[in-house]
């Protein structure tokens, strides 16, 4: 009896050691990394394909994305399809990144590239930070209608440049800069504008200006109001979106406005976090634009300082990454760039290495662990078009506008709403009661500055 039951124990064991054998061998298969819930892996931001390839053999054990990053292979064709081919022979979704540059023969690629590599393809991240650049940085705009060549700067002056010459600089502070050709001679004309009714002639037109009085000048300006800024924002690239989004599926990343980039045609935004913004705000921001315009939504775990070791530690990776998992996120991507240090891998260390694993080891295949199981149960509904950068409490809307009285008034709701419903908390823009998802059971409105349950 006793040793029919040995027999029996031995069996079970070498059964069990068996089955615990495949099931491990399966979780690290190329086929058990095809999980629809979650995308997870690095943003190759190299200039080598040795180095990409590198990277994809250190991670594909524990990882099914591969983002071709680079600034100086996104143009080489070539090279683009030889990571894609390794990337897909790792068993690993391929998403190559493409900065404003989209052709008509781009379409002959994009349609090698799905008959290729198929659902393994996921599309083409097009450009990035959008909404970001529109608070911060130098953006140019073209007006068909005028021909006009308007540049919005990083300060909040526009500057706008007539087929005829002229140029007028809208300042942030109220006054208009207004510079005319001199024709022959080489002195240009010169004149301020102040908005109490005083100008001050720095150089005399010999005909005199073709504008006189400030209100003149303020007819003509462009970006007059947020209504007009936000049709301006979804125009201004619409035609390579458009083209894009006729053939394939579109990406981007973004750290503000990701409604409006949504809204701009993007059918998948990536949230930048990890640089010193709210979590809880920048995924309250995500998820409800993504939810309320059935769109998927992402993450990049970018840097935390501009200097070594630039990301944050493996540890607090891992917590926002598992966040962002339970609240819905599809797409987890960690940003590594490649600087002049010695390390073969970027500035991605072995801690975040570990992270990276844990995350998928212990998050993505952990069937205790929900995908999506925090959801938002209260939103907070911002007013239509205002694309205020929510950083701060002075922070510019669109990056032209000052911050006013209302601005004030949504950003003290904006830090009780977080803080009474953390990470059940979505917000977005302009939406009747009646058309809020059912889900949504405390609701506030913004609007004139005034909230509304």
């Amino acid at each position: 009896m006793k040793k029919a039951f040995k027999i029996v124990l031995v069996v079970l064991i070498i059964v069990s050691v068996s089955f615990g054998g495949l099931l491990v061998a399966n979780q690290n298969s190329p086929e058990s990394r095809e999980n629809p819930k979650a995308y997870v892996g690095v943003a190759y931001c190299g200039n080598t394909v040795a180095d990409g390839k590198m990277l994809i053999d250190r991670v594909k054990g524990y990882s099914n994305l591969f983002v071709l990053q680079s600034g100086l292979l996104q143009r080489d064709l070539k090279s683009v399809d030889e990571l894609g081919d390794y990337a897909v022979a790792a068993g690993m979704f391929f998403l190559p990144y493409f900065g404003n540059f989209v052709q008509e023969t781009f379409s002959v690629w994009l349609e090698s590239a799905e008959q290729k590599w198929g659902e393994r393809f996921l599309g083409v991240y097009y450009a990035d930070e959008a909404g970001g650049k529109m608070l911060d940085d130098y953006v140019e705009y073209r007006d068909t209608a005028t021909g006009n060549v308007i540049t919005k700067t990083k300060y909040g002056d526009l500057f706008v440049k007539q087929p005829n010459g002229i140029m007028i600089n809208y300042s942030f502070d109220g006054a208009i800069h207004l510079y005319e050709p001199a024709g022959n001679s080489d002195i240009n004309s010169e004149a301020t504008f102040y908005p109490n009714g005083t100008n001050k002639i720095i150089k005399p037109a010999v005909n005199g200006f073709s504008y006189q009085t400030y209100q003149q000048l303020q007819n003509i300006r462009p970006f007059k109001d947020i209504d007009e800024t936000a049709q301006r924002f979804y125009d201004r690239d619409q035609s390579n979106i458009q083209f894009l989004k006729n053939r394939t599926k579109i990406f981007t990343s973004d750290y503000a406005l990701h409604w409006f980039d949504y809204i701009s045609g993007y059918d998948v935004v990536l949230g930048q976090i990890g640089w010193n913004l709210t979590l809880n705000q920048q995924i309250a921001l995500l998820r409800g634009a993504s939810k309320i315009q059935n769109k998927d939504w992402g993450v990049v775990i970018t840097w935390k300082y501009q200097q070594p070791p630039y990301l944050d530690n493996g540890t607090e990776i891992l917590n926002q990454m598992r966040t962002a998992y339970e609240c819905g996120a599809k797409y987890f991507v960690l940003f590594n760039y490649y600087d002049s240090n010695d390390n073969p891998y970027g500035t991605m260390q072995k801690e975040h290495f570990q992270a990276l694993e844990s995350f998928w080891n212990n998050v993505v295949r952990n069937t205790q662990i929900i995908h999506g199981a925090v959801s938002a149960d209260s939103v907070l509904v911002l007013p239509k078009n205002y694309g205020w950068g929510m950083r701060w409490k002075e922070d510019k809307i669109w990056g032209i506008f000052r911050s006013e009285e209302k601005t004030g008034q949504i950003w003290g709701l904006l830090q009780i709403t977080l803080q009474e419903h953390s990470l059940k908390l979505d917000i977005i823009y302009d939406q009747e009661k009646s058309r809020l998802p059912s889900e949504y059971e405390n609701r506030y409105f913004c609007h004139n500055g005034v909230q509304e349950r």
